[in-house]
């Protein structure tokens, strides 16, 4: 089990007040240390997961920016993340990590699924909404994230009806859930353990997606 240390936030805090590449090439030695102790932490992380998921891949995210298209030219990112993917096809959802001074979260989901996924999550909500209903109004469920969040429609999508009982979910056009954590809840020696715990209390709305995507309306497997 491993702790974070209060160099990675106080590195973190420097980088975005000096988020250009004149101090980002004077402190790399700096960055490299900090970059080995996240790696650390992170493969760590996927070890502990990897005990209670069937995990694809893990994806550690570059701290440069990609700033062709961004009207926001600062060269790098203000935060150290990663991503857990599962095993597909049949599993579906990955997992999130973000550490970053004051907004550091865990987070999980179908951020951007595709029309063929979204289409097929929603035609099912629509026949039979129970049991993704009993999933986000368990106790863990909401102990954990509040609610089922992500962007949606102002209205109703093509071909729903838009007084649907269960509209509400059909708008929906992401899927997430999201856990906030302070710097001193980063910094605890229990940190690991919450986000482990975090992450296994998506695995019910994981395994209800999964169902979903891997199965077509009959219930008939795709694989």
């Amino acid at each position: 089990m491993k702790t974070l240390s209060k160099g990675i936030l106080d590195y973190l805090i420097d980088l975005k007040q000096n988020n250009n590449r004149e101090w980002f090439t004077v402190s790399k030695t700096r960055f490299e240390k900090e970059q080995k102790e996240i790696k650390s932490f992170f493969s760590s992380i996927k070890n502990e997961l990897s005990e209670i998921d069937n995990i694809e891949k893990m994806q550690i995210f570059r701290i440069y920016r990609d700033v062709r298209f961004s009207k926001d030219k600062t060269p790098y990112k203000t935060h150290f993340s990663a991503g857990f993917t599962r095993q597909k096809p049949q599993l579906r959802g990955g997992y999130y990590l973000h550490i970053e001074d004051n907004a550091s979260f865990v987070g999980g989901g179908f951020w951007e699924p595709n029309k063929e996924d979204l289409l097929r999550i929603r035609k099912e909500i629509a026949i039979d909404s129970s049991e993704l209903r009993e999933i986000i109004n368990q106790n863990d469920f909401k102990h954990y994230f509040g609610s089922l969040q992500g962007e949606e429609l102002k209205t109703a999508p093509r071909d729903f009806d838009k007084n649907h009982p269960d509209i509400d979910l059909i708008r929906k056009k992401q899927f997430l859930v999201t856990r906030k954590f302070t710097n001193k809840e980063v910094l605890s020696p229990n940190f690991e353990n919450e986000v482990i715990a975090t992450f296994k209390a998506m695995r019910p709305f994981f395994d209800y997606m999964s169902d979903v995507l891997s199965t077509d309306l009959n219930g008939i497997s795709l694989y």
